[in-house]
């Protein structure tokens, strides 16, 4: 009887898959690629070995595709030893197919660092933590890599060091601040960060003398503060929560997307996490000031956490708080953390200038965040009748911002029924999906406090899983430099290419990765901590 087209279907399926691991095996067997490949897949030091290789290649790759400033003042632009990797068409396509496979490399080393054995002995936090060094490492000497916001950091320092607010003074008003890397999407945007990250940027300005390179490395050198933050903080706060922090610190701060994002991109994003993370664990230890300052210190760099400033005053209290212990708690918060908010205002000359560019933010709405889309679609509208349309899209923002602040008052005040992380987590949830703009590293402010609050299993982190490579892959493609003369879509097609087929390999084709996607079985690292080799 002939078989019928599901069966065949089934059939090639199963017969590229099996040719897909006999490729695997014949990789593996080559001493070169042995450990890159496979290795011995029961010990974590070949995850570890596997990651540090794949920075390495992202390190390399982002030398000849990362981004590069062409001010006079750059020390590489003025210089033929990076020609070969940045203008020849073949150094950029090596470059690129070792950004895009060294990322996909480094999200297998994850899981599989996720898989193996012993997580539970009091050995294994510190492995992680040496983990995420270790895969950091290579990354310090990358060119900007995800985003080149840093570049746009240096640009407002130099505003501050013109004697210019950056909240109503833009960087195009500086002469050449193209040429300094800065994107022109935030050319005439006011600033999103807080006073003390501005007044830092100023200092990185004046102590570089605007020189790109040297200001990347030491906005990196914050970022890596704010990751070393994080490390303390997560696991303390898991621990104190009754989730597992080992896992915690595995499933946020080793995964790719937070160290190419954090460390690749030098986003300050990870010292105001990191701020946010340690105040929850000093006000839950009885360290309330220093709890509060150090929230505070976190909306100094991105105002946007102001918002757990009201979660912070719960974890003060106990479940069963009543209203009025909870509306002390909340006063003594914010005359905290408004007299420190005074006085960096002070020092910097900002004051509170920020509360105005976060309530305007949305200039610069992205069209594929979905109020972004939304407020540019009736805004549009509007236009058609005679209406303005930036007018009309600022009136749809401002509309879902009083929505998600409806929210968090709403969290702060009904009775908890979980921990104030939590209700924080949810908060910053809801702000970030109404929104006019989503960046991908926005989902990494997430996932510590959830991570923290308990061990997801299931269908959520399989969803994690999926959708951290995603982001990762989408970082790859849509943040590539490559030189005028070279077509950007063909090189975008390759990274997208290679990226596209090793996550559907590590997703239903990999004998050891694959089974953390199937239902059941496997879906979780916790349950596979003590496999054996598989294959």
């Amino acid at each position: 009887m002939p078989a019928t087209k599901p069966q065949r279907t089934r059939a090639r399926t199963a017969a590229l898959t099996e040719a897909m691991r006999a490729v695997r095996h014949r990789i593996e067997e080559m001493p070169l690629l042995h450990r890159l490949a496979g290795g011995d897949e029961a010990k974590r030091g070949v995850a570890m070995a596997q990651g540090f290789i794949a920075s390495v290649m992202i390190m390399i790759g982002s030398w000849g595709v990362g981004w590069l400033a062409q001010t006079q003042d750059s020390i590489f632009a003025r210089t033929t030893i990076l020609v070969p990797l940045r203008v020849e068409t073949t150094g950029v396509i090596i470059c690129t197919v070792l950004l895009a496979l060294g990322s996909m490399v480094m999200c297998r080393a994850w899981l599989r660092f996720g898989q193996r054995g012993g997580a539970h002995t009091p050995a294994s936090l510190a492995t992680v933590r040496n983990t995420v060094l270790l895969w950091s490492a290579p990354l310090l000497l990358s060119f900007p890599i995800f985003s080149r916001d840093v570049y746009s950091y240096l640009g407002q320092g130099r505003l501050m060091h013109a004697g210019l607010s950056p909240y109503s003074n833009w960087i195009s008003q500086l002469p050449g601040w193209f040429a300094q890397g800065s994107d022109s999407l935030w050319a005439e945007s006011a600033s999103p960060y807080g006073p003390l990250f501005l007044l830092a940027s100023q200092g990185v300005y004046f102590i570089t003398g605007g020189v790109p390179e040297a200001a990347v490395l030491l906005f990196r050198l914050l970022a890596v503060a704010g990751v070393l933050l994080c490390l303390y903080a997560v696991p303390r706060l898991a621990a104190r929560l009754g989730s597992d922090p080992t896992w915690a610190v595995w499933i946020s701060l080793a995964n790719p997307l937070f160290l190419l994002t954090m460390v690749g991109g030098a986003h300050n994003d990870a010292l105001m996490m990191g701020g946010l993370l340690l105040g929850f664990v000093w006000v839950g230890g009885g360290r309330r000031l220093g709890g509060i300052l150090m929230v505070t210190g976190a909306i100094a760099i991105k105002p946007i956490v102001v918002l757990a400033l009201p979660f912070i005053g719960l974890a003060m209290l106990p479940a069963t708080a009543t209203l009025g212990r909870k509306i002390r708690a909340w006063a003594y918060t914010a005359v905290v953390s408004g007299a420190a908010l005074t006085l960096v205002g002070w020092i910097s000359g900002l004051w509170f200038g920020w509360i105005k560019a976060m309530a305007t933010a949305g200039s610069a709405a992205f069209p594929y965040a979905p109020v972004g889309l939304l407020g540019l679609g009736v805004g549009w509208l509007a236009e058609q009748t005679g209406g303005d349309l930036e007018n009309t899209a600022d009136l749809v923002y401002a509309g879902f911002k009083v929505v998600a602040l409806g929210f968090a008052v709403w969290l702060a005040f009904r009775r908890p029924a979980a921990t104030p992380v939590l209700y924080c987590a949810y908060a910053l949830l809801a702000t970030i999906l109404l929104a006019p703009i989503i960046q991908s590293w926005y989902v990494l402010w997430l996932i510590p406090l959830f991570a923290a609050s308990r061990v997801y299993t299931g269908v959520w982190i399989r969803f994690w899983y999926v959708l951290s490579m995603v982001l990762v892959l989408v970082g790859v493609v849509d943040q590539l430099s490559v030189a005028q003369w070279i077509s950007l879509l063909w090189v975008r097609i390759l990274a997208a290419g290679i990226g596209l087929l090793y996550l559907g390999y590590l997703v239903f084709s990999d004998p050891r990765t694959s089974a953390l996607f199937t239902r059941g079985a496997g879906s979780d690292p916790t349950e596979n901590r003590n496999e054996a080799t598989s294959s």
